[in-house]
Parts: structure tokens; sequence; C-alpha cells
């Protein structure tokens, strides 16, 4: 019998990913979506019908304990979160009850219903946030600079609490930024590339950004889901940093993306002040020693590459809209 896995946020961008690679293994995959009017399943139209999709709600426990008791699946991946940092600021509130009280009730549900599931839990750097050494490994403290990097530090102890107090198999994935061409538009390097390709096909001239000496590890989602998968694969539950160890800035990712198109980003971006953070983490870097060691885990996807295919990916969405209006 195939192997079943549970995915909540099978919607977003890094669920999508996962999906497939648990397709492609074999995989019975159930996706959990809220009840909600605004649910977009772009990301997954192309495997939807491969993909069972159940209703569910991290706010609600009683509906995770059905899900588990329906389909009992032998691992449960929980990517579902108020996942937006600048959002969080305005809902600090919403984005505590989804992105750190979510996992308790996760984590419960399992322990009620069946404590031999595997339990993934998307944690994040935002949690090193005020950095206390460069670059950060597993050991690093926490000292998170958002009510969503407070929210994800929560989750993250109350697996380890889990795993400790019940013996679940529970694993944190401490994820670097990881992007790809289904980013949503909200994150800067989405907002990047889209606009590059706006640019390129003549809708839009300019780029308005806040702080371009920000600086990310950013990866590849596509590389970083398989991560999650082979932590789950383990004997024995762990907490592992997944990242590329390099960091470049917000203006790196604009030459990169303007000069693939042909253009100068000088004549284009404009710096808004509107867009800066209330507070800005300092330098996020990881070291991804113990994913290689244990996982044998490293990111594939070199940096200009990402680039390159999210800036080709948004060209080709645009130039098809604009088919459809001609």
């Amino acid at each position: 019998m195939a192997k079943r896995a549970l995915i909540t946020g099978i919607t977003g961008q890094d669920g999508s990913y996962l999906a497939e690679l648990l397709l492609e293994k074999g995989y019975e995959v159930i996706g959990m979506v809220r009840r909600s009017s605004t649910v977009n399943f772009e990301r997954i139209a192309h495997i939807q019908d491969k993909v069972r999709l159940v209703p569910g709600d991290l706010l609600d426990e009683v509906s995770m304990i059905e899900i588990l008791r329906t389909y009992r699946p032998a691992e449960v991946y929980n990517l579902a979160a108020q996942s937006f940092v600048q959002t969080s600021f305005g809902q600090p509130v919403l984005t505590g009850e989804t992105t750190a009280l979510g996992v308790t009730r996760i984590l419960d549900a399992i322990r009620l219903v069946d404590p031999e599931i595997r339990f993934y839990q998307a944690s994040s750097s935002e949690m090193f946030g005020k950095v206390k050494e460069v670059p950060q490994v597993e050991s690093t403290p926490f000292h998170p600079r958002s009510p969503y990097g407070v929210a994800k530090v929560y989750g993250h102890w109350i697996t380890v609490n889990y795993r400790e107090s019940y013996g679940l198999h529970g694993t944190s994935g401490i994820l670097f930024n990881h992007e790809s061409p289904r980013r949503g538009m909200e994150f800067v390097t989405r907002k990047i590339t889209h606009t590059v390709a706006q640019i390129k096909l003549g809708t839009v001239d300019e780029l308005r950004l806040g702080n371009l000496d920000a600086k990310r590890d950013w990866g590849f989602a596509a590389d970083y889901v398989d991560a999650m998968w082979r932590m789950l694969q383990r004997d024995e539950p762990d907490d592992y940093v997944i990242c590329t160890g390099v960091t470049h800035s917000v203006r790196e990712f604009c030459e990169l993306a303007f000069d693939h198109v042909g253009l100068d980003w000088e004549k284009h971006v404009v710096v808004d002040e509107t867009f800066m953070r209330p507070a800005e983490v300092d330098l996020l870097v990881g070291d991804g020693t113990k994913a290689a060691q244990d996982l044998d885990w490293t990111p594939q996807t070199s940096f200009p590459d990402l680039v390159h295919l999210m800036v080709d990916a948004d060209i080709a969405l645009l130039e098809g809209r604009l088919r459809g209006l001609a």
C-alpha cells in the first residue's frame, strides 16, 4: 500500500513543490485546505486530480483530529502559516494563532490519534532575527525581530517539547529564504522578477523597493522540500538548518534580474521608505553542515539560475496573459 502523507498549506509555494515530490515517490497525498472564499489553487492546478484535498483549519483542533482519524497518514508536513513577515506586524494576534498555536493543535491531534505519525514543522531563519553569531547553526540562540519570527520560535520549541515529552517523531527544518516562480507577489524576490517582466514587456516603467542593502541566504524551494522529506526518513527526529550558506543583497537580485532581460536596473528601481520594515533582521546566513552530513542534502540550484528561472517564468506568465487579451 502506498505511503500516505498529509500536507497543511498544500496550496502554498512549498506545499505545491512537496506534493509534486511525494507523488513522484509514490505517496498518496492528502492536502488540508481552509474553507474560505480566497483559497488559491493556482500552484497545484496541474496536480489537483492526483491529490485529495480535505477541509481543515489550524485554528480548529477537532478538524485536524478528524483528518488524522479518517486518512491515517504516516507523515504530516505542517507548511501552513501566516507566512508574510510584513503582515505579522499588522496582524500579530492572528499570526500567533495560526503560526504558533496552530502547531500545538496539530501535535496534540497526532498525540491523541496516532503517536507513530512522523511530523515536520516548518521553522524559519527569521527566528534568528537579531543574530548572535554568523553563520547560524542549529544551536544558535533565537532573537526574533517580528511577530512572525516570535510565532515561529513558539512553533519550533513546542515541536521539541512534544518530541521530548511524548516521544513523538517531531522534526523542525530551519529553512532560510527559498524562492521560486510560485513565490507570492508580496515577497520581494517575486515582486522584483514580476516587475522586471512587466518593464521588459512595456506595461510598467519602475520598481519601488525598500532596503536594497538587505542580505539574505536565498535558495530554490524545489530543492528545499527534498530536505524536508529526507528529515522524516531518518530513524531519529532532529532539527536542521537548510540553506545555501551564501548571502546576496536585494541590489544583487535586481542586477541579475534586469541584466537577464538586457536592462539597466538603476534606470528603473526607486527606493521607497514605505517598504522599510519597523525592525530589520541582521545578516541571516546559514551553515548547512549538519544537513549535508545527516541528510546527504545540498542545494542544487545556483543563485543566478534561480533569479533567471523566476524572471523567465514571469515573462512567460505575462506573455500568456497578454495573448489572452489580444
